[in-house]
């Protein structure tokens, strides 16, 4: 059972609650519902933002969504209703620093490294993803799957 009083939302997760038609859109719904049940306050980042828009308004041959600007803007706006932004600060950096240093962290994984860095910055511990092994090697983050959160 996850109990914390924070927890970051990764872009995996957003991406999939967007839309309607997903495999996982329920299964999420129903998960994200359970932790605002529980008091849990949902997060997000500036890179998740940033990755999101990205998928969204990529052509849909190229692996995206092929939303508008405006529709893009619409879903945006709607996470930034519903979750709190865990803001940029001076701390993200080194502690990125730190982290991709100490763990060897190498290409793409630089990205979760700095949703890492953000989460210490806000003192955040858990992140909800449907990749959890890309979390395994940070010390005192804990990565939790849609399916391990029951009612």
């Amino acid at each position: 059972m996850v109990t914390a009083s924070k927890c970051l939302i990764d872009t995996n997760i957003l991406l999939r609650i967007s839309r309607q038609n997903d495999p996982q859109h329920q299964l999420i719904g129903a998960t994200l519902e359970e932790l605002e049940t529980r008091g849990t306050e949902l997060c997000f980042t500036l890179q998740n933002i940033a990755e999101f828009w990205n998928v969204c308004t990529r052509p849909s041959e190229r692996n995206g969504y092929g939303l508008s600007i405006s529709e893009t803007t619409r879903r945006v706006e709607s996470i930034e209703r519903a979750m709190t932004y865990l803001p940029e600060n001076e701390h993200v950096y080194s502690i990125w620093r730190q982290l991709v240093v100490a763990n060897s962290v190498h290409g793409v994984q630089v990205h979760d490294a700095h949703l890492v860095a953000t989460m210490r910055a806000h003192g955040v511990t858990h992140i909800l993803t449907l990749n959890q092994p890309d979390f395994q090697r940070y010390a005192n983050v804990q990565a939790i799957h849609p399916s391990q959160v029951r009612a």
